[in-house]
């Protein structure tokens, strides 16, 4: 019988025929870790301010210029839209009664956002868009700037597009531009966030909310915008962001009739006659767009701005 002062002898643990515990080994016979499976993350939609999973539960796969799996995407349904509708709506009061110069500031703070995301955004447009991460970084630069140059307009627009009408009788007469209301937006198909900035911030610059159905196929700058939108001064619900089809979008949001106007940039030129004759239901603008998907790089037009305001004139007495 062994002392009990006396040091026990270690025993060694018996290793598998393989070389470890979990069975694997090295061609070299040593033991290697087990192969990881990564986590995919499925996005959520953008809808008044809030994160909501898809009212049908259903996703779709998000893949790169490759056709290599990335994530999944909410695929937004008919609730869905209808619930963003209702979020625009319901922010439009606030957001158009802001001042111009307020909203100038809410755009800026996009901007500085966005910039402090650079990378992010250059390494999901590069992945969805296939091109190299130089140019990738130009268009995330260029879409910062596009915020930046919508941003100094808002408080310039009522002077260039306003005017005081001569009137031959004792009255003075102002023409006052208003923003539209809500405007369903079908954003770009190719160009993943330049063009999706470039028709989302005049909208916004004008003082009218957007509900927008990103490109089905290159979701994740769209993704990635809303959360910016969302940590920046944005107002919950002046921006909706939908992920799905706009061929399966755009046909309600065409037809709902709390919606004021629709750009169809995002549908295919065939569809675009449909959602016009479903518009003219419930006698909404419709923005007239080319059928080749224009270039998103050139410097951008105040006539964009034109498109979402209404001119109200006001006629008012002397000495009165």
């Amino acid at each position: 019988m062994p002392d009990k002062n006396t040091p026990a002898k270690k025993t060694a643990a018996k290793k598998t025929p393989e070389g470890n515990a979990s069975g694997a080994k090295s061609t070299t016979g040593k033991a290697t870790a087990p192969a990881r499976i990564s986590v995919a993350k499925t996005y959520k939609l953008y809808v008044g301010g809030k994160f909501p999973r898809s009212e049908s539960g259903r996703v779709y796969p998000v893949t790169d210029a490759r056709g290599e799996f990335v994530a999944n995407a909410a695929h937004a349904s008919r609730k869905d839209l209808r619930d963003a509708v209702v979020a625009a709506r319901k922010a439009f009061g606030g957001w158009s009664s802001a001042t111009a110069y307020n909203r100038g500031q809410v755009l800026y703070r996009v901007a500085e956002v966005m910039e402090g995301r650079r990378e992010q955004f250059a390494a999901e447009v590069a992945a969805s868009e296939g091109v190299p991460i130089a140019a990738a970084r130009s268009i995330v630069d260029t879409a910062i700037d596009r915020w930046v140059w919508y941003a100094g307009w808002t408080d310039k627009i009522a002077t260039v597009l306003g005017a005081a009408n001569p009137v031959a009788g004792p009255y003075f007469s102002f023409t006052v531009p208003e923003p539209t209301g809500v405007v369903g937006v079908l954003a770009p198909q190719a160009s993943s966030l330049l063009g999706l900035v470039s028709v989302v911030a005049p909208v916004l610059a004008t003082g009218s909310t957007a509900v927008v159905v990103s490109s089905a196929e290159r979701p994740l700058p769209a993704i990635t915008l809303s959360e910016v939108l969302a940590t920046s001064d944005v107002p919950g619900g002046v921006v909706n962001v939908l992920t799905g089809r706009a061929s399966e979008l755009g046909s309600w949001l065409a037809g709902h009739a709390d919606v004021d106007a629709l750009d169809p940039t995002g549908a295919d030129v065939e569809a675009r006659v449909e959602l016009a004759r479903s518009a003219a239901g419930t006698v909404k603008r419709v923005l007239t767009v080319p059928d080749a998907e224009p270039d998103w790089t050139t410097a951008p037009d105040i006539a964009r701005l034109r498109r979402y305001l209404e001119a109200k004139t006001v006629w008012h007495p002397l000495g009165v």
